[in-house]
């Protein structure tokens, strides 16, 4: 063979290469990308489940605490702006999880706010629907904890992925983003004081 014709097969050689290796590249980061968006359908199933809880404990209460209508209402609004809050998981930004996250974090005090007031009806306290429906709560709002953990590993993975080179080239060439991670509430870094 001519050292020509070596020449040139060891340049088509090396192009192919290099373009398997930049479809590779690009269908994991298809696959990270799908990740987190599965990811954050199950936050999201999460936080629907506590929302889909609301409607009953609301009721629950109210039958043994009409008198607190201000507290339900503040829930039943608070829950109408959360579950109008969408994030599109192709489009996760930091200002649209913090909107999301906001949203969440108003119906979650609301909710706080509402099973205090309870203390003051042990009559409610003792139903077994009420009971039942604060154990399914509470199991949400663990689940719900997991899942953003879990979004958060995901997130990570992928936002690491996208800066690392050669992979940052193919994830600039075809426009993938950092996606944005959950943050804890403000305040949640202090612990709160017990008194007796």
């Amino acid at each position: 063979m001519k050292k020509k014709t070596i020449i040139t097969l060891s340049i088509i050689a090396i192009l192919v290469i290099l373009v398997f290796a930049a479809i590779s590249t690009y269908n994991s980061l298809v696959g990270l990308e799908e990740n987190v968006g599965k990811q954050w359908s199950n936050v999201e199933n999460q936080y629907q489940r506590r929302a889909d809880l609301i409607p009953n404990l609301v009721a629950t209460v109210k039958g043994y605490a009409a008198h607190e209508s201000t507290t339900l209402e503040n829930v039943v609004s608070a829950r109408a702006r959360a579950t109008q809050v969408t994030v599109d998981p192709n489009d996760l930004t930091p200002e649209k999880l913090q909107e999301f996250q906001a949203a969440q974090g108003e119906l979650s005090s609301a909710l706080g706010r509402l099973l205090m007031i309870t203390e003051n009806y042990p009559d409610l306290k003792a139903n077994e629907n009420f009971k039942e429906l604060q154990v399914q709560l509470e199991g949400t709002e663990n689940r719900i904890s997991t899942e953003r953990t879990r979004f958060n590993e995901v997130s990570k993975d992928f936002n690491a992925k996208i800066r690392r080179f050669p992979t940052n080239i193919i994830a600039s060439m075809f426009g993938f983003e950092r996606k944005a991670y959950f943050e804890a509430e403000a305040g949640s870094e202090k612990a709160p004081t017990v008194e007796f």
